[in-house]
């Protein structure tokens, strides 16, 4: 019995231990009505490092769902919106906010949560605890979906 409990001891540290590791890993954000206004934690984005995140099928996986202005991209998806003028139509921050948790705008969204840990279901053992994309990741992406005007 003393070594059962000190097991689930031993399972709750561990578990208290990965979720202030997965806190680490994700930054905090406000959402503020259908936003998140202010960059992640201060970050600039590049709008050609986030080209390379959102065309990348390993990466950020956009393309797996969203057609776009990715001429080189075979086989893009068609179940989410067209990137194409992604910009004109989303301010940086509803941007952001859909790349970070676009289940909060609309929760029978099939779009993951790019940088959340907390509440997400299925999630293969490698990624627990971690985000899908980096701070810097999400900031690139939607430096970059922001220049898509047309």
């Amino acid at each position: 019995m003393i070594a059962r409990l000190a097991g689930i001891a031993a399972v709750a540290g561990w578990a208290a231990a990965t979720t202030a590791a997965a806190a680490e890993n994700v930054v905090p954000y406000a959402v503020v009505g259908d936003a998140i206004p202010a960059p992640l934690a201060g970050l600039n984005g590049d709008a050609a490092r986030g080209r390379a995140v959102v065309a990348n099928r390993s990466v950020g996986l956009c393309v797996l769902c969203h057609p776009g202005p990715f001429p080189e991209e075979p086989m893009q998806g068609t179940v989410g919106p067209d990137l194409s003028g992604a910009g004109s139509r989303w301010s940086e921050g509803q941007l952001r906010l859909r790349v970070v948790e676009a289940r909060r705008l609309n929760p029978d969204s099939i779009m993951p949560s790019f940088h959340r840990v907390e509440g997400l279901e299925r999630v293969l053992a490698a990624w627990r605890g971690k985000p899908l994309l980096t701070a810097q990741q999400v900031e690139d992406a939607v430096a970059f979906l922001a220049t898509l005007k047309e």
